[in-house]
């Protein structure tokens, strides 16, 4: 128990330091849910119109798309500790061009720069803590990632609602100095030295991650290791074997349904668009107020995540959380229906004005505890390592077009339909979404890599070879025993027999 203790410590402190490099992520990101009302009331130190406010609110979705897909290039050439290192240094730069950015396309820039940066490390840190942590407790770790990223997210709305554009723009150099730092002295995973032939590494890795001292344990579980990485690898990680493999397509239908429904639920363009929200709700709320709120409860509900995930577990989260979201948003769609179509004022002294807060409230709240952060979790999870990173990165590029549309199409469908049939759209897909989760969404709390691979893909997690090889033992297995009960009953004749002829005599 004392050496699981030293590894479990292990992984948390490891666990701990690339968190805090999601801090940074999370801050590019939403850095412009407090910045877009300066540029519509004209307080930033740069003018910009509501269109062109528009594309830096959703640019940070083409640079995701970007960076993913850049990370599948390197998280298998030079591994899971490299590339969460080098994600620091495109924010660096995206950082240093917003200090003197002057144009709208400059801001651009920045943002595109800054979603290369977070799509690279948010493609590579779920799949490095995947590898790394124990399977009592890797939805937790995993989660730690998101719960991170939503405190970046809560300190740029808190901080950048009370400090001017410039002033903010300045604390930002902080972050990509304390991502680089913070992640310079996390380990190697064992799966990426043994799929390089690096036994030795592998092993001290082991050793550092799961507090092995014991020499027969380490072994154990450095053979038990390299026999799942030779398995999963033993096809190659290509897009022709990712999509015309038939042990992959259950995988594959999985991550798109949750994917497509979490994004097109609203959550992001929700919390970019929170603020016009609360605005047009006509509620007597100050908008840095609620600003402030929305990114307090996503910090408290990644808190409420990471307990649950292992506790509860996947499917049940995906399904409650989809369901009740769709719920909420249905309310927030039948109030702004009442205002927009019907016509009906509500006083302002009527609590009822409070509808859309609370309403958006508890839909970021479910959200952060359900769907948005298991999306990320479960893909590394149901893939074999030869694909892993390729499945991965391919959802993230669907995710980020996705996410585009979803953001730039929110003031075209506001326009289009008002904000009542914007909430009952997210709301259909919400209630999509816990429908798909209930019948396709697997559990993968408390199973072993090994284990959910074997329950997506049955036998075909195995060679035919293999299947043909374990079915002649098995015969062989069957015969024997058959030929022992043969034998048995023969002999019980036979002393039958014996007992019956000395009886005659």
């Amino acid at each position: 128990m004392a050496l699981k203790r030293n590894g479990r410590t292990a992984q948390y402190l490891i666990s701990l330091a690339v968190s805090l490099a999601a801090i940074s992520a999370g801050v590019s990101v939403y850095w412009s849910t407090p910045m877009i009302p300066k540029f519509h009331s004209h307080e930033a130190a740069i003018e910009i119109t509501q269109e062109e406010a528009s594309w830096v609110a959703s640019l940070s979705t083409p640079g995701y798309v970007v960076g993913s897909l850049a990370s599948s290039f390197v998280v298998d050439r030079f591994g899971r500790r490299a590339s969460i290192i080098a994600s620091a240094v495109p924010m660096a730069v995206g950082t240093i061009i917003l200090q003197i950015a002057t144009k709208a396309w400059m801001l651009y820039m920045t943002r595109l720069i800054w979603g290369f940066s977070t799509g690279m490390f948010m493609t590579v840190s779920f799949i490095y803590f995947v590898e790394i942590a124990d399977k009592e407790i890797r939805g937790k770790l995993s989660v730690a990632i998101r719960f991170m990223f939503n405190f970046g997210s809560f300190l740029v709305v808190s901080v950048g609602s009370f400090v001017s554009y410039t002033t903010l723009n300045r604390m930002l150099i902080v972050l990509p100095i304390g991502h680089f730092v913070a992640c310079w002295f996390i380990p190697e995973t064992p799966h990426f030295y043994i799929k390089e032939g690096k036994v030795e590494a592998a092993e001290k890795s082991l050793q550092l991650l799961h507090g092995c001292k014991d020499q027969n344990e380490l072994q154990s579980r450095l053979e038990s290791l390299r026999s799942d990485v030779k398995k999963q690898t033993r096809r190659p990680g290509t897009f022709k074997e990712l999509f015309t493999g038939k042990q992959y397509r259950r995988a594959i239908v999985i991550v798109i349904g949750i994917k497509t429904t979490q994004i097109m639920s609203g959550s992001l363009p929700i919390q970019q668009y929170a603020g016009l929200i609360i605005q047009e709700s006509h509620a007597d709320i100050p908008l840095s107020a609620a600003l402030i709120s929305f990114g307090a409860v996503r910090f408290v509900a990644g808190i409420i995540s990471s307990y649950l995930v292992d506790k509860v577990g996947r499917r049940p989260l995906l399904i409650v959380t989809y369901i009740c979201t769709g719920v909420t948003l249905i309310i927030v769609g039948i109030y702004f229906y009442f205002q927009e179509v019907v016509g009906i004022d509500i006083e302002t002294s009527s609590p009822l004005r409070y509808i859309p807060f609370v309403g958006v409230f508890l839909s970021i709240s479910l959200s952060t505890i359900g769907y948005d952060s298991l999306v990320y979790i479960i893909p590394a999870e149901i893939f074999p390592i030869n694909v892993k990173s390729l499945a991965i990165t391919y959802l993230n590029i669907y995710g980020g077009l996705m996410n585009f549309l979803a953001v730039k199409g929110f003031q075209n469908m506001r326009d289009w339909t008002g904000l009542y049939g914007v909430f009952w759209y997210f709301a259909a897909f919400a209630l999509l979404g816990g429908t798909f989760s209930f019948f396709m969404a697997p559990e993968t709390k408390g199973k072993s890599l090994r284990e959910i691979l074997i329950e997506l893909q049955g036998d075909l997690y195995e060679e035919p070879e293999e299947r043909k090889l374990n079915g002649t033992k098995g015969d062989v297995q069957n015969r024997g025993v058959k030929e022992s009960c043969e034998l048995t009953e023969l002999a019980c004749k036979n002393e039958e027999n014996n007992r019956n002829s000395t009886g005659d005599s």
